[in-house]
């Protein structure tokens, strides 16, 4: 039965992963606008539904790797050491959230896409920023209770939102100005300490 489910999750991880690049190739080829969810399903040789098995919007395939992100934060949070200071371990949490950025939408080409479309796309825009508020109530929840006599809801809301925006914003601009990935993420790792001094 594990070997089952473990096959169950690759053949999971593998229709997710086809329908991302199948997003990402018809985004670059026709436009974003112009793609249906019809064409994306299609493309990656599955069913709509199944489109919506793994996304519940168009827009959710260009944050595919969000959820998971802000789950590596969240762990990290909780894996503080006694003594730890709640920046220094904020500046983990995001470390591990940009290594992941790195190895996942940096090469694939989704993080690009997906700045551009910021720029572009209403739709897009409003869903980076509810998935991007909702990642900061969460990341500042999560660092108040490990800290809650340091930290009041203001102070952690603070400290995550320097932290998330200047990494945000330090990506986009390395995106925006074409910036290999590593330079993109050399950028978002100097805007925690940047944010935090």
């Amino acid at each position: 039965m594990a070997e089952e489910l473990g096959r169950r999750e690759r053949k999971k991880q593998a229709t997710r992963q086809a329908l991302i690049a199948a997003a990402v190739r018809l985004f670059e080829e026709q436009g974003y606008e112009q793609t249906t969810v019809a064409e994306i399903a299609e493309a990656a040789d599955v069913s709509t539904r199944t489109f919506f098995l793994h996304f519940p919007t168009k827009e959710d395939v260009l944050l595919a790797n969000a959820e998971m992100r802000v789950d590596l934060g969240l762990r990290a949070i909780e894996r503080r050491l006694p003594g730890e200071a709640a920046a220094e371990v904020l500046a983990q949490a995001v470390e591990e959230m940009i290594v992941n950025a790195w190895s996942t939408d940096l090469p694939s080409g989704l993080a690009a896409l997906r700045a551009g479309l910021v720029a572009s796309s209403p739709a897009v825009q409003a869903r980076l920023l509810q998935r991007l508020l909702a990642a900061h109530a969460e990341l500042a929840e999560a660092l108040r209770q490990a800290y809650p006599q340091e930290l009041d809801e203001v102070v952690a809301a603070a400290l995550v939102g320097a932290v998330i925006g200047a990494v945000g914003a330090a990506g986009l601009a390395g995106l925006r100005r074409g910036d290999p990935p590593d330079q993109v993420r050399d950028a978002m790792t100097r805007a925690v300490g940047i944010a935090l001094r």
